[in-house]
């Protein structure tokens, strides 16, 4: 368990290597045949008021390094935002400070909306 008042490792600035991902039918059909993941909302509050995806945890990236101690490094988690690239970086952050099973959603909620469910609010 993280030490809550010192923050987690952070990955260099530049976080555009490539990280583990699924996409949003690939994730959809996981779900269906009903697979065990966490869903890690990373967006700010505003964000997840207008919509997200069903089943979810929300840490906003932002506290992301100093709450780490509240996600199980054991779990399948699947990081998403509005279109990936912040959970593109708390992907990474979540893989250099031990999470193992952990994996982007490409395209985030505006994608799924767009694939998966369109009753998603896009925004």
């Amino acid at each position: 368990m993280s030490n809550p008042l010192r923050p987690a490792r952070l990955p260099l600035p530049d976080h555009t290597a490539s990280v583990p991902s699924v996409d949003p039918l690939e994730l959809a059909a996981e779900l269906a045949d009903g697979r065990e993941l966490v869903l890690l909302d990373v967006r700010r509050p505003d964000e997840r008021a207008f919509c997200r995806l069903p089943d979810n945890a929300f840490i906003p990236v932002d506290t992301l390094p100093y709450r780490l101690g509240e996600l199980s490094s054991e779990s399948e988690i699947v990081v998403y935002c509005h279109h990936g690239n912040r959970s593109a970086w708390a992907t990474l952050l979540l893989s250099i400070n031990g999470f193992q099973k952990v994996r982007n959603l490409t395209g985030g909620t505006e994608a799924w909306s767009l694939e998966v469910d369109p009753t998603v609010p896009r925004y």
